[in-house]
């Protein structure tokens, strides 16, 4: 049963986070990382998905320390306040949280995962090169994955993007990973924009998010 968590950050800090064991036999753990938008109703429905493809998952909630329980609308207004509470967080508090979720997945045994989108993609890769003990990521339509191609990684790692994000130049994404990284897989999804996981009727992608979600249990599963 889905239940909402609270777990203490590097900081001291105590965060909240929406947990729910796995359905099926537990494979391992899992990480969601939050767009801007805080853990809505699309956070938690994706928390759902792993937890019945075998995961114990959770979805920290990383806004916490500016406003507990934050809720943003995908219009112009929500964008605006998801945008300002991500460049509000610091990124060390931020990886220091995620580590935070591995330390209380590791706890319960098996691998411990990440994946995260647009925000979380981002925090997914750096997290993938700066937090310990990760067995794989999965990084969807993160814009600070060119800034940080070059970054060190220390598990199996894949990245999602749609074509049509007008946020993030797909081919140029790609040409930067492959030139640190040439064994990281940069799929870009024909059609899809931003958020195409996201359910919401303007960014939904059903044919690219399934092909992702398949490519991203296929590496979680072999990690």
């Amino acid at each position: 049963m889905a239940e909402t968590i609270t777990l203490k950050g590097a900081d001291g800090f105590a965060f909240s986070a929406y947990h729910e064991p796995a359905f099926t036999p537990r494979k391992g753990g899992v990480i969601v990382i939050q767009e801007i938008f805080g853990i809505d109703r699309h956070v938690r429905a994706d928390v759902e998905r792993w937890a019945k493809m075998g995961y114990e998952a959770i979805a920290p909630a990383m806004f916490d320390r500016l406003q507990r329980d934050f809720h943003a609308e995908h219009d112009d207004a929500g964008i605006k306040a998801g945008i300002e509470k991500a460049r509000a967080t610091p990124l060390e508090q931020a990886l220091g949280d995620i580590a935070a979720c591995r330390d209380f997945l590791a706890k319960h045994g098996g691998k411990v995962c990440v994946v995260g989108y647009c925000y979380g993609g981002s925090l997914t890769w750096l997290a993938a090169s700066r937090v310990d003990g990760i067995a794989a990521a999965s990084s969807y339509y993160g814009s600070m994955v060119q800034a940080n191609a070059a970054a060190p990684l220390g598990c199996p790692t894949i990245v999602h993007l749609g074509r049509t994000d007008a946020g993030i130049p797909a081919d140029e994404v790609a040409a930067a990973v492959a030139e640190h990284h040439p064994d990281v897989a940069v799929h870009i999804y024909e059609g899809a924009g931003h958020g195409f996981n996201n359910q919401s009727p303007e960014r939904y992608n059903a044919e690219a998010a399934d092909l992702a979600r398949h490519r991203t249990l296929e590496l979680f599963d072999n990690a």
